[in-house]
C-alpha cells in the first residue's frame, strides 16, 4: 500500500535523504554568495572591515576580506557542486568561528544578534561536506576524468608503466 501511487501505480522514490539535497545545496550556496557579495560590493571592504572591528573580530583588515571571499567563492562552489567537500568544511568552520566570537553571547535568536543563522548555515555546509557532491556535478566530472586516467594506466602492460619509486 505504501508503494502504490494515487491511481494504483508504483511511486518513484528517490534514495532516502538525497532527493532534496541539490535544491538545499543551491539555496545554501546562494545564501553564502549573498553574504560574501554584501561584504564586498554593498558594504565595501572598508565598511566590512569597520563592522568586523566594531564586533571585536581579531585582525579585521585581514579577516574581513578573507571572510568575504570565502563566502562568495564557497557559495559559488556549492551552487556548482564543485570542490564540495573543501567548500563545505571551510564554510562550516567559518560559521563556527563567527558563532563563537560574535553570536553565542547574544543567545540563539537572530533578532538579538544570536547564533541561529550562522548555526543553520554552518550545519548545512557541514552536511554538504559530509554527503559530498551529487551525481551530476563538477566534482563527479573531475572524478570521472581522474578515474578514466587511472583506469587507462592500469590497463597498460606492466612494461610500459612508469616505475614506482619507494
Amino acid at each position: 500500500m505504501g508503494t502504490a501511487g494515487r491511481w494504483g501505480g508504483p511511486v518513484a522514490r528517490a534514495p532516502r535523504g538525497r532527493a532534496g539535497a541539490p535544491a538545499a545545496r543551491v539555496v545554501l550556496g546562494v545564501a553564502f554568495i549573498a553574504h560574501g557579495y554584501q561584504k564586498l560590493a554593498v558594504f565595501g571592504l572598508a565598511g566590512a572591515t569597520e563592522a568586523f572591528r566594531g564586533m571585536g573580530v581579531p585582525a579585521p583588515e585581514l579577516t574581513a576580506p578573507a571572510i568575504s571571499v570565502i563566502e562568495l567563492v564557497g557559495g559559488i562552489a556549492l551552487v556548482l557542486d564543485a570542490f564540495t567537500g573543501i567548500a563545505g568544511v571551510v564554510l562550516a568552520l567559518e560559521m563556527l568561528v563567527a558563532a563563537l566570537l560574535i553570536h553565542v553571547p547574544a543567545g540563539i535568536y537572530i533578532e538579538n544578534g544570536g547564533w541561529e543563522l550562522v548555526g543553520a548555515l554552518g550545519a548545512g555546509a557541514l552536511l554538504v561536506a559530509a554527503f559530498g557532491a551529487g551525481r551530476f556535478s563538477v566534482d563527479s566530472v573531475l572524478r570521472g576524468r581522474r578515474g578514466a586516467r587511472s583506469a587507462a594506466a592500469a590497463e597498460r602492460p606492466a612494461a610500459e608503466r612508469e616505475p614506482v619509486s619507494a
